[in-house]
């Protein structure tokens, strides 16, 4: 788990009742929806006093933002939340800035007034800022509306219900040989209205779920132990992804499984509780240089981290230099037709894929959800923008990655799905496995490092089985992959096709300061990467 996904996980529940003017409230209200003519009402009110007042531009964000979050310890319900918060996020161009207020106040006046406020903000922003805001055109809309594709909306499913799945998990792993579980359930869903000057007037109804879990096994007589977390992924879908549909599983070599689509989470937790106690056993890696079989449950952690971030183009700028860094990939590169991996290696950034956690109908500027190319047949070719960046790389409009993770937060660029191209000529897992001598085949994240520039990084995971000579010759431990960025990329000899396609994600991923939120999806299908460098990552090698 990354660092800054921990530290927000560790947290979710005491700062989602501190968001500003958030409230506990009862399940059932999670259901529920804001009258769309207050929306509407609202925004034109706004849209009105911000010409009055002098801007140029005006953008309006009426949004309801809810998330349950059920969190259980072996046959014990920890902590039950639920959540809300409303209110009316208001951003406007005058005299060449930005300015940006908001309010909880659901009426006209109060609209009316943060309005007067962000014009007066911007007013007094011109007076200091070196160069006037350039922003790129965005379509005029008219009504348009979004939703979520689900079959069945998490936060309709009784609490008991939730807690129920979550306790026979937990159950399940317990009599497979786990000594504790903690098994969790997040639910999201952002209710947000968009309106601006342009001529939109956008309804959205966003939808996310993730059910993680952690199993432990102990070696009573050294003490030693050994965890498993769940494979399943984080997706931008109803409660359905929880159904267990044998259409969601992947068979893969040895007997293991993985899930697309749909989510068994009680067949995984047994698995993990098997897993996680041969782990206790399984001798510890010889480092050297290996060739890596990375399956997507793996690899989607890297391509956030060295392609994804250091892609963002406010971190090429500099922008996000005092928080989280900067990037290696800088704009001179591309001009150069920089080489980021081998041919093979493809890119593509979207928020358009339905399931995933970055997908959408339009982003906090509204502009509409669309694909665009970072890297093609190995080559840097373009980088991730929003309306008032785009002047920069020459283009014309918004890449559409645009975000923001309340009412009460201004919107800014944020990562879409980064995803890497399956390969084009029939492959599979097996295939793949049987062409490596030495090398070792990589499940799930575990934790990682990486340097400021997004260039240096190592990574772990959850699961490490030896191959040798084609073969799966048994599990190891204590993996770690140290990697320099194209190096490694350029080290990918081989992609698995369509077939094995699957999507990971970050569920709370943080940028800017303050550190706001979001949830994005990275895809890939089982990819190899010849002679990279292990380390062991044990304490004692004795």
């Amino acid at each position: 788990m990354q660092r800054r996904d921990f530290l927000v996980l560790a947290g979710t529940s005491a700062l989602a009742l501190a968001l500003p003017h958030g409230r506990a409230i009862a399940a059932e209200e999670l259901a529920s929806h804001l009258d769309p003519g207050l929306k509407r009402r609202l925004a034109d009110a706004a849209l009105q006093a911000a010409r009055d007042a002098g801007a140029t531009y005006c953008d309006v964000r009426v949004g309801r933002y809810l998330g349950q979050s059920l969190s259980t310890r072996e046959a014990q319900v920890r902590n039950v939340v639920n959540r809300e918060s409303t209110g009316v996020g208001i951003r406007v161009l005058a005299r060449g800035a930005w300015g940006f207020a908001a309010t909880n106040a659901l009426t006209a006046d109060a609209v009316a007034a943060a309005a007067r406020q962000a014009a007066a903000i911007a007013r007094a922003n011109a007076s200091i800022q070196d160069r006037p805001v350039q922003l790129a055109p965005a379509p005029a809309l008219g009504e348009r509306s979004w939703r979520t594709p689900m079959r069945r909306n998490g936060m309709e499913v009784p609490v008991r219900d939730k807690v129920d799945l979550l306790l026979a998990v937990n159950a399940a792993a317990m009599a497979a040989g786990a000594d504790f579980i903690e098994s969790n359930l997040f639910l999201v869903n952002e209710q947000k209205y968009f309106a601006s000057s342009d001529g939109s007037w956008i309804d959205q109804d966003v939808h996310r779920l993730w059910a993680p879990f952690t199993v432990t096994a102990v070696d009573k007589a050294s003490g030693k132990f050994r965890t498993r977390q769940g494979l399943g992924a984080p997706v931008g879908m109803g409660y359905e992804y929880l159904d267990g549909d044998a259409s969601g599983k992947i068979a893969l070599p040895g007997g293991l499984v993985q899930y697309r689509d749909s989510y068994d989470m009680l067949e995984d937790a047994v698995a993990a509780a098997r897993q996680a106690r041969e782990k206790l056993t399984a001798p510890s890696v010889k480092p050297g240089r290996y060739d890596l079989v990375l399956d997507p449950s793996n690899l989607f952690l890297t391509i956030h981290e060295n392609v994804g971030h250091p892609l963002e183009l406010d971190r090429v700028l500099g922008y996000e230099a005092n928080y989280a860094g900067t990037s290696f990939a800088t704009l001179d590169k591309r001009e150069a037709g920089y080489r980021y991996g081998s041919e093979r290696v493809n890119f593509v950034a979207e928020r358009t894929t339905p399931g995933t956690l970055g997908a959408v109908g339009y982003d906090d500027e509204g502009v509409p959800a669309k694909r665009w190319d970072l890297v093609r047949d190995g080559v840097l070719v373009d980088y991730q923008a929003i309306r008032d960046q785009a002047h920069i790389l020459g283009k014309n409009e918004s890449d559409g990655c645009c975000h923001a993770d309340s009412w009460s937060s201004v919107q800014f660029q944020r990562m879409p799905n980064v995803s890497l191209h399956p390969g084009t000529e029939p492959l599979s897992v097996e295939e793949m496995i049987a062409g490596v001598e030495d090398g070792i085949w990589i499940h799930g994240r575990g934790s990682y490092s990486i340097d400021q520039q997004r260039y240096n990084a190592q990574f772990g995971g959850q699961l490490y089985y030896a191959i040798k000579d084609g073969k799966l010759a048994g599990m190891v431990e204590d993996v770690a992959y140290q990697i320099r960025t194209p190096e490694f990329w350029s080290a990918c000899s081989a992609i698995c096709d369509a077939r094995d396609f699957r999507h990971g994600g970050s569920f709370f991923d943080g940028k800017g300061q303050p550190s706001k939120v979001s949830a994005v999806s990275h895809g890939s299908s089982t990819t190899r990467f010849d002679g990279i460098n292990i380390i062991n990552t044990a304490r004692n090698l004795g």
